[in-house]
């Protein structure tokens, strides 16, 4: 009987122990926030941002009950106080909104709004006007219009246009750097006067190659992170990578302390300096 017990046993210890040795996030819970006027809901949020003010940026998937039951729009740019107060809608009615994606804030508190179905990034100064607008949605009445379609072999790159865009970030010299996206797959880059520079990726598996480039982040030593999705990884480069072929004199990258893997696990190779981290048990 004693034998049948201690393997009961410790199967149900592992859980516990498992349980413990992750650490509790502290957190406050705020019911009913933010305060949306009556009448109104959102829809899916798959955007947050909050600004130096505390301002609190919310991108959902609404408006859409006055469009067909198919493909209507949904996208609305809702802004609120710290304390959640309704402070209106930016962007209200915008030719730019379609399926609402990302937003996010700069170091000037301009918002950034990104729309995957309009293949549109619209940049709005601090007051929510519009700025600058990055790509362009296919016109109405065109005969072609419709969805983007996967194909194979994937459409060529167009610069400045996009193809259902994902995120966006910048290094510290004000570079403006676009995932792109669900049908492309590529990193494109502006300078910080909104010219474009260049892009750099294609569809695939290998270092430099993207599935769904999904979201985009730049640390303090401007290394770019991108959120490599359908590969289950991130990919690391760094910034003056702005094309494969200048990799190689590029510093390499520091490893991000949240990736917790041994220097021996890193796989050793000559070329780009770019790193691929992928979940355990991800193929």
């Amino acid at each position: 009987m004693r034998a049948c017990l201690l393997p009961l046993l410790l199967l149900l210890a592992g859980p516990a122990l498992a349980q413990q040795s992750v650490p509790e996030i502290a957190f406050d819970s705020t019911p009913d926030f933010p305060t949306l006027p009556p009448g109104m809901n959102f829809g899916e949020v798959p955007g947050v941002a909050v600004n130096s003010k505390g301002h609190v940026f919310v991108f959902t998937r609404s408006n859409s009950a006055g469009g067909p039951a198919y493909a209507p729009t949904a996208a609305q740019l809702l802004e609120f106080t710290a304390n959640g107060e309704y402070v209106g809608e930016v962007g209200k009615g915008l030719y730019a909104w379609a399926f609402a994606h990302s937003v996010r804030i700069d170091k000037d508190d301009n918002i950034w709004a990104i729309d995957k179905g309009s293949d549109m990034i619209v940049k709005f100064n601090p007051a929510g006007r519009v700025v600058w607008v990055f790509g362009r949605r296919k016109e109405s009445a065109d005969e072609d219009t419709g969805p983007w379609e996967h194909v194979d072999p994937p459409l060529a790159h167009v610069d400045g246009l996009f193809r259902q865009p994902t995120d966006v970030a910048w290094d510290s010299q004000g570079n403006i750097y676009i995932t792109d996206g669900y049908i492309n797959s590529r990193v494109a880059k502006y300078d910080k006067n909104g010219d474009w520079v260049k892009s750099w990726g294609s569809k695939g598996t290998g270092p430099g190659q993207f599935r769904t480039p999904h979201a985009i982040a730049i640390d303090s030593r401007d290394n770019i992170y991108v959120g490599d999705r359908a590969n289950r990884r991130v990919q690391v480069a760094s910034s003056c990578a702005s094309s494969p072929s200048t990799y190689r004199r590029c510093p390499a990258p520091t490893r991000p302390t949240a990736i917790r893997r041994p220097a021996s696990a890193w796989p050793k190779r000559s070329g780009p300096p770019i790193r691929s981290v992928s979940r355990p048990g991800a193929r």
